[in-house]
């Protein structure tokens, strides 16, 4: 596995990783809400400044992780590849050359909260609703 840019005409491609990563991990997202987050994601991606993906042997996208000022916006992998050791590698990527000092993670996402613990990060405050209003706490973790 490497990291490399994304390119503009993989987006796509990683707006697909984006939901296959959500429908694995999140199980209380609805369809109706991966309806209202899907073009809020794929519109996201050329406005994101610090953006990294990560490629299989094969140099097809398997994965991403998007910074901005220091904040870890989005850190997604194909479900195929989970448990790996891509995720670690997005974010080890993320702290060297991002910045990355800080996540928002869903606390109805228990893996992730571990995942983002095990790598140093500390809970700091949580909000009861996630930035689009529904009813998902957020947990702001630091390091």
């Amino acid at each position: 596995m490497e990291i490399s840019d994304i390119r503009p005409d993989e987006y796509e491609r990683a707006a697909e990783l984006w939901e296959a990563s959500v429908r694995a991990t999140h199980s209380f997202v609805t369809e109706a809400d991966l309806d209202v987050f899907r073009p809020l994601v794929r519109a996201s991606f050329p406005e994101i400044a610090q953006l990294a993906g990560l490629r299989g042997d094969d140099g097809l996208l398997i994965g991403f992780i998007g910074v901005a000022d220091g904040n870890v916006e989005m850190l997604f992998l194909d479900p195929a590849y989970r448990g790996r050791g891509g995720g670690s590698l997005l974010l080890k990527h993320a702290f060297a050359h991002f910045a990355a000092t800080s996540v928002d993670v869903n606390e109805q996402n228990p893996q992730a909260v571990g995942f983002y613990e095990h790598h140093g990060f500390r809970r700091v405050s949580r909000t009861p609703h996630d930035t689009t209003g529904k009813p998902y706490p957020i947990l702001h973790l630091k390091l």
